[in-house]
């Protein structure tokens, strides 16, 4: 298989695209004191309110480890908080604060910012359409 032939390959385009992604945000949200990791866990934090960290990491797809890496740094910013006691089990809940819900609607400006300019162009049915073909794609992996 030749280097073009690769170039052309579904994942090796959707990794393409995911770095291309990935890397405008970086940069977006720099001036924010945010990188994109941090912007995933303040994202999953609004999703799901008080979730455990090992739901947070598989919503952001890291491990344990790197989560509670990106964890202490949003607590050490005021961004997050962890309950003192669990509520279930052995699993603190975590929250975002007020100040991390305020950064978080501005990075998700930018973020969504980021999405739309790596769409334009692209007629909104066919958004649509790519949306669920790329959702039919992870799910065929997992």
């Amino acid at each position: 298989m030749s280097q073009e032939d690769v170039r052309q390959r579904v994942g090796y385009l959707v990794k393409q695209v995911q770095q291309s992604f990935h890397r405008t945000c970086e940069e977006r949200l720099r001036p924010l004191g945010l990188s994109m990791s941090q912007y995933a866990v303040l994202r999953a934090l609004a999703d799901a309110p008080g979730a455990p960290a090992a739901e947070l990491a598989r919503r952001t797809f890291v491990t344990r480890q790197s989560l509670r890496d990106v964890l202490n740094g949003l607590k050490a910013a005021g961004l997050a908080s962890v309950a003192e006691q669990p509520t279930t089990g052995r699993a603190r809940p975590v929250t975002l604060t007020e100040q991390g819900r305020a950064l978080l609607d501005e990075a998700d400006g930018i973020v969504l910012d980021a999405d739309e300019r790596m769409t334009a162009g692209l007629a909104h049915a066919d958004v649509r359409r790519l949306a669920e073909l790329l959702a039919a794609c992870a799910e065929n992996l997992t």
